[in-house]
């Protein structure tokens, strides 16, 4: 499977000038050809072919007057920004005519100068990695990289990013080998809250961290602040790097956060199996700070991602499945409880911890279907 690894990068100023030239002139060859095809489609004509389009928007462009400057950066980097434009077109053709699954995706759309987040990416012909720890980028130089771990494999490309708050990343693909875990004889059921993270059917819990609550008065100072600075002054640019940073912050925390305790899951566990929460749904309501704040949809991305890794079994169940309301003694279905209830008794006698019980029912419905779905036999009572 391929995998990223992401690092930090230290590009002198020097580096951070030619860093700064090579993103417009990405973001010049794109838009280029995204206004080249738009033309072409006002106007009737046939849809350009790709070598063509970058014939036209790069080998063409560079022995103009107006598009001279694109010689001052490497090739690599102009074209593969027009190979995003080809693939943004793709899937945008793709989600339309229904053969792409997911979400609908839109049409690309012209990349701004003013837009904070920057990359270019560049093929195994346009970067390498020197003896002596350093990243060297074609017209660019040698990069200082914060090595946190050893690539297993060599890269095929790299994504030289610089985010909001101003800092640079190095993003490698490689290609790694499945790295299955001994097998366990656990398999476990997960229901996620707010006020607490995460129940697992085994009784375990997992506190909310609630990063962005904890870090609100920091945040607010800062947002203040740049609420003051005059549009288009230094003072503003570093009020708004100061604002940039703090958010940053907070990201990197909860993306740690979930990233261990996702990992430990699927250590412990040989099946992992959680609700299909409607996160879109639920971002709209009056706790939308706090489901954001939880990354519910972060930590069972990674949790699927993880499992496919190792060699676990990983599910989500139908989000309309009454977890919360079904007896996982005797299987009966209550009436609906409202959120202050967090203790219930079924008219069998069993008193249930309410996201207890529900995290057993995860699991019950989610052994069923994976019965259901290996071929295999499943008793009424289940």
């Amino acid at each position: 499977m391929q995998l990223r690894y992401n690092f930090r990068v230290y590009p002198t100023p020097g580096q951070r000038t030619a860093l700064a030239r090579a993103f417009g002139c990405a973001r010049v060859v794109y838009n280029d050809g995204l206004a080249a095809r738009q033309a072409v489609r006002a106007a009737g004509l046939p849809y350009i072919k790709d070598s063509a389009l970058q014939t036209q928007v790069i080998t063409t462009a560079k022995k103009t007057s107006e598009r001279a400057w694109l010689g001052e950066v490497s090739s690599v980097v102009l074209v593969q920004a027009l190979s995003d434009l080809h693939t943004a077109y793709r899937n945008f053709f793709s989600s339309v005519t229904g053969t792409r699954k997911g979400p609908k995706v839109a049409a690309p759309r012209f990349r701004s100068r003013k837009d904070t987040r920057q990359s270019i990416r560049l093929t195994r012909n346009g970067f390498s990695l020197r003896s002596n720890g350093r990243l060297y980028a074609a017209k660019i130089g040698e990069l200082r990289v914060a090595w946190s771990r050893a690539l297993p494999s060599n890269p095929s490309s790299v994504t030289i990013t610089r985010d909001s708050a101003g800092r640079y990343f190095a993003s490698f693909v490689v290609v790694t080998d499945d790295q299955p875990l001994p097998p366990t004889g656990t398999e476990v059921g997960i229901d996620l809250g707010l006020a607490t993270f995460a129940v697992l059917s085994d009784g375990k819990t997992i506190a909310s961290p609630r990063f962005l609550r904890q870090a609100e008065r920091r945040l607010r100072k800062a947002q203040k602040s740049l609420s003051r600075k005059d549009n288009g002054s230094k003072n503003r640019a570093r009020a708004r790097i100061r604002v940039a940073k703090a958010h940053a912050g907070v990201a990197d925390t909860r993306r740690d956060w979930a990233h261990k305790h996702s990992t430990q899951i699927i250590r412990d566990n040989q099946a992992v199996f959680v609700e299909d929460l409607s996160i879109k749904g639920l971002a709209r309501t009056r706790l939308a700070k706090s489901v954001h704040d939880a990354g519910w949809g972060m930590f069972t991305r990674m949790l699927e991602e993880k499992a496919a890794r190792y060699g676990r079994y990983f599910a989500k169940v139908d989000r309309w499945f009454p977890s919360t309301r079904l007896c996982s003694a005797c299987g009966v279905v209550s009436d609906k409880k409202p959120l202050h209830v967090r203790e219930w008794t079924c008219m069998c006698g069993t008193t249930h911890d309410r996201d207890v019980n529900a995290a057993k029912n995860v699991l019950a419905a989610g052994q069923a279907e994976r019965l259901n779905a290996c071929g295999g036999t499943v008793s009424p009572a289940a």
